[in-house]
């Protein structure tokens, strides 16, 4: 009789645990709730780079109120930039964000050759419809396209100083060019000025 109680009195507990982490917000579900507060924004390199690049973006947007749980950088896999290889590699990182954070579309924030990898991937990997927003810095975009892609808020922002990406290469027709000066091509990763056109961009 007394086990048959504590066999009793153990399922009770057994389901109440089970009952707790089914309820929306606890367990799993708490990092999802998390995650989907805003759409999600995925940091893409250029060259040489790595996924560390955007730690100073980052740590702006998270003090603008972003979570880190709506911040995701790539690491690409060539280096060199080759289109294929890191549109290919975009693609399946931006189906994992979306698939953690039960979003249907992200924005993207690139990089120099990370510009035109992602136009690469928004024009021929079907991004066009997983994109809503793209912010390039600096970027070579125009390897890949003159024009922004339709339906995509586009905003390009390169620097009259950059003595690695000519501006020329930047700019998009359709896209929202910004033009900064007194900024190196890799200060555009540092700087407080494109710090705050990158958040504008974000949330217009």
């Amino acid at each position: 009789m007394i086990c048959l109680r504590k066999l009793k009195l153990l399922l009770m507990v057994c389901m109440s645990v089970v009952f707790i982490f089914t309820l929306p917000g606890i367990g799993q579900s708490l990092k999802a709730s998390a995650a989907t507060t805003r759409t999600p924004i995925v940091f893409v390199h250029g060259l040489t780079g790595s996924d560390s690049n955007f730690a100073l973006i980052e740590r702006y947007l998270r003090g603008e109120g972003w979570s880190s749980d709506e911040l995701f950088a790539i690491d690409l896999p060539s280096k060199a930039g080759n289109q294929l290889l890191n549109s290919a590699a975009i693609s399946r990182f931006v189906d994992d964000v979306l698939q953690q954070t039960g979003h249907s579309k992200v924005h993207i924030v690139a990089h120099s050759m990370g510009g035109a990898n992602s136009l690469y991937y928004i024009l021929n990997r079907g991004g066009i419809n997983k994109v809503d927003k793209l912010i390039t810095l600096g970027g070579a975009n125009r390897l890949t396209t003159s024009r922004a892609p339709d339906g995509i808020k586009v905003t390009s922002i390169y620097s009259t100083s950059d003595a690695i990406v000519s501006p020329a290469l930047s700019r998009l027709d359709g896209a929202n060019n910004i033009s900064v000066n007194l900024v190196t091509h890799i200060g555009l990763l540092y700087n407080s000025r494109v710090n705050a056109l990158i958040k504008a961009a974000l949330i217009e």
